[in-house]
Order: structure tokens, then C-alpha cells, then sequence
């Protein structure tokens, strides 16, 4: 918190609890944006479309170079909309329309394999980038744009945490059942059977979105300078503070994402059960959900940037304990499992709460861009979401490991069996590890020091 903001106590501004679950339910949608990609696209091209690790490395990564320039340009045009409007909701609109991105995704035709399979996807995976820009940075920018104090705009971000563990659970629970006999049918109806959730929930955030603007008031963007891309790319990385919090968030979310990857190939190679996939998944969200309320407790006496620390160390020593799974056997592994989502809903509740307070920090300097901070904010994460299938797909690839086929099941040498575990233990635990002393530059949070 800001030596010079205070929590405003007063309930005038208070966000009303039923308008953040409405708020909070687009994170349900975007939950399956964030998650299924992530979870399945990876498997999906090297075990049905017959794409290479390293071509489907690439086809995912690539996409998200575009992203480092769309984010803060949509940062910066969401600000101007805001000055211009009173508000966000002409962007939002634009993001409905993931749903069709999302359904060409999982489409692919027939005769599409190799090649002209990646060709495919990676065109529909720029088009849903760009789209879940449209909607995510002026969504993420709400928090900020709210005349709330500190200790509300971590209530804000608990109930918006809870909701999207909601979603990720949903997802990564529904879409691997949906899609377990691996055919390019079940990849493609899944797709259809989500589409809906992604356009009603961001229609409900659309809605409520609003209603929190006229409760608790609307921060109009600060309007002395000239808004261009470039100013505010320099403005937001020469805050210290921000800078610091990116780059830790960034190695954060290249390793949460690497174990998103890695998880179908975990449980089918490590315990051959590729059923094993939709449990994992919900022994790690399950707890997220349960202990978002638990950790904003727990960081109103000790402060966000403590807890974040803490969780960031969890997360390292949790990913070592993966490696002897297959001799523990799924029930320790699971319990491991259960303790890395209990951290991984920290990370994400600590991490985007500090973002209003660096907004509000920025205003008392008389650059309040919120829009600016989100931009690249998002632009940051949408890039460790396309960095962690990567690395983990070169790891596949520099072990050795063959792509297949649906129908078609091949034998795996030692070297590639070595490297899925490695990437899956010792690759997280070293990037959490250098997201751990970026994040101890962080000095702007103060109830940690009281």
C-alpha cells in the first residue's frame, strides 16, 4: 500500500457482493480460454493432428508475440475509450465474439494433419488472442477503475479468483472427459458445448460491470498527456514496483502454465491412465477455490507481497515432489497436487490484487493510465501462457519424444520419459525460483512491514 493511501472504511463506495459475482462470472468464461488451450492444445497436436513437439511448440508461442503488441495498444485505446465514454464497455463487446475463435480451435478438418493442422490452429489461436484481449484488459481494468480503497480491491479480486478457479475447474475438469477417447469429433463438440459459457458469462460481466461503476464511482483516466502506446509502455516500466511485479509474474506464469501442459502427459506415461488427467485437474483447483477467502485473511495481517513470497515457495518445493510420483503412487501424488493449487491461488489473487495498488500509487504521481498497467499486464501473461507450452515442448523435443496420431500408440525411449519428467519438476521449480527474487524488489505493499 501507498504511504499516502488509506482503506476508505466508509461503506458509500463498498462494492456490493451479488455485483462482484456478476462481475466475477466473465471470469467463469475466460476461465476456459485460460485453461483448455493450455491444458489440451499441446496433446491435441502431438497425439491427433500428428504435429511435431517443436512445431506445436511453435504454433502455440507464436501467436502471443502478437499479443506483446496488442495488449498495451488495447491498454491505451481502453483508456482513451474511458475518457471519451465514462467507460469500457465498447471493447467488451468486441471479446464476445471468442466463441466463434474458440470453436474453429478445436475444428479441425479431416484432412488437416502435420503442417496445414498447426497452419490451422495457430490461425484461430491469433484471432482468439486478439479477441480475449478485446474482453481481458478493460475486464482486469475494472478493480482500478473503481474509487475503492486497498483492502477492497483485494475483496474485488478474491471474488474474482474464486469464480475463475470455478471456470478452470470446470474446464479442466469437463474438457478432458469431454475429449478422453482423443478424436478430432469429441475435440470439436467440446468446443461447441463451451462456446456458450464464454458468450453468456461475458454478457452477465458486461452487465454488472456497469452496476459497480454507478455503486461505487468510475476513475476517469488521466487526461494531461497525449495517450500514444509508446508513452505508456515507458511510463509503466519505469515504475519500479510494476516492473518488478511483471517480471516475477511472468516467470510465475510460464511455470504454472508448464504443469497446465504437462499434465496429460504425465498421467498418461507416469501412471498410464490418461483418465488420471480430469483428477489431477480437480485436486489442483478444487483447493484454488477453497482458499481464496482463506488467503485474504491471511494477507490483511500479513500483507500481500509476504503471502505471495510464500506461495512462490510452495510452488517451487511442490514441483520437486512430483518427480518420485510413479514410486509414491496417485494417492501422495495427489495430496502434492492438492497443496500446489492451494499456492497457485495465492499466486493469482496476490499478484493481480497488487495491480489496482500500483494503479492507485501511479495516480497519487498524477499517472493514473489503469488501462496502460493492464495492458501490459495482460500482454505479460498471455505470454507466460504461450512460454510454458513451449518450454515444456522443447524439453519433449530435445528428449526425443514422438508425435502421434489418434489410433496410433508408440513406445517412448528413456530419454524422452526423462525429459517429460524434468519438465514437469526441475524446469518449474527454477523459473518459480527466479520469479521468487524479482518479486522480493517489490516494495510498494507496507502491512508486510508493519
Amino acid at each position: 500500500m501507498s504511504t499516502t493511501e488509506k482503506a476508505q472504511p466508509g461503506s458509500a463506495t463498498r462494492p456490493r457482493a451479488r455485483d462482484l459475482v456478476g462481475y466475477s462470472a466473465g471470469s467463469l468464461g475466460m476461465g476456459v480460454w485460460v485453461t483448455v488451450p493450455g491444458l489440451l492444445l499441446l496433446y491435441f497436436m502431438t497425439h491427433t493432428l500428428g504435429v511435431s513437439p517443436f512445431l506445436a511448440g511453435l504454433t502455440l508461442l507464436l501467436p502471443k508475440v502478437l499479443d506483446a503488441v496488442v495488449h498495451p495498444w488495447f491498454g491505451s485505446v481502453s483508456d482513451r475509450q474511458a475518457r471519451r465514454d465514462g467507460h469500457r464497455r465498447r471493447m467488451l463487446r468486441w471479446g464476445l465474439l471468442l466463441a466463434i475463435a474458440w470453436i474453429g480451435l478445436f475444428s479441425v478438418p479431416a484432412g488437416f494433419s502435420g503442417w496445414s493442422a498447426a497452419l490451422w490452429v495457430g490461425g484461430f489461436y491469433i484471432l482468439g488472442n486478439v479477441l480475449y484481449a478485446c474482453f481481458q484488459v478493460p475486464y482486469l481494468t475494472t478493480p482500478s477503475d473503481l474509487k475503492i480503497g486497498y483492502h477492497e480491491r483485494t475483496r474485488v479480486f478474491m471474488y474474482r479468483m474464486l469464480l475463475l478457479t470455478v471456470g478452470l475447474l470446470g474446464a479442466g475438469v469437463a474438457a478432458p472427459a469431454l475429449v478422453a477417447s482423443g478424436g478430432r469429433d469429441d475435440y470439436a463438440r467440446m468446443s461447441v458445448l463451451l462456446a456458450g459459457a464464454l458468450v453468456l458469462t461475458g454478457v452477465l460481466a458486461i452487465v454488472f460491470i456497469r452496476r459497480l461503476a454507478d455503486h461505487s464511482g468510475f476513475r476517469i483516466p488521466d487526461g494531461d498527456h497525449a495517450h500514444s502506446v509508446i508513452d505508456d509502455l515507458r511510463i509503466t516500466w519505469r515504475d519500479r514496483d510494476f516492473r518488478a511485479l511483471t517480471l516475477s509474474y511472468l516467470f510465475t506464469g510460464i511455470t504454472t502454465h508448464i504443469f497446465l501442459a504437462a499434465v496429460p502427459f504425465y498421467t498418461e506415461y507416469t501412471f498410464d491412465d490418461e483418465r488420471l488427467t480430469a483428477v489431477f485437474m480437480g485436486s489442483f483447483l478444487v483447493p484454488a477455490a477453497i482458499a481464496g477467502p482463506i488467503w485474504k485473511k491471511v494477507s490483511e495481517r500479513a500483507g500481500k507481497q509476504r503471502c505471495l513470497l510464500f506461495c512462490q515457495g510452495v510452488f517451487v518445493a511442490g514441483s520437486l515432489a512430483l518427480w518420485p510420483g510413479e514410486a509414491m503412487g496417485v494417492l501422495p501424488t495427489l495430496a502434492v497436487i492438492v497443496v500446489l493449487g492451494s499456492a497457485f491461488a495465492g499466486l493469482q489473487l496476490f499478484a493481480f490484487s497488487l495491480i489496482p495498488d500500483i494503479v492507485a500509487a501511479a495516480e497519487s504521481r498524477g499517472t493514473a493510465r489503469a488501462g496502460a498497467y493492464t495492458g501490459v499486464w495482460t500482454a505479460t501473461e498471455a505470454t507466460g501462457t504461450a512460454i510454458g507450452p513451449y518450454v515444456y515442448s522443447a524439453v519433449l523435443a530435445a528428449g526425443g519424444f514422438v508425435s502421434t496420431t489418434e489410433g496410433r500408440a508408440i513406445a517412448q525411449s528413456d530419454s524422452a520419459m526423462l525429459a517429460l519428467l524434468i519438465g514437469v519438476t526441475v524446469v518449474p521449480a527454477a523459473l518459480m525460483a527466479v520469479a521468487v527474487a524479482f518479486q522480493r524488489r517489490f516494495a510498494l505493499d507496507r502491512v508486510a512491514a508493519r
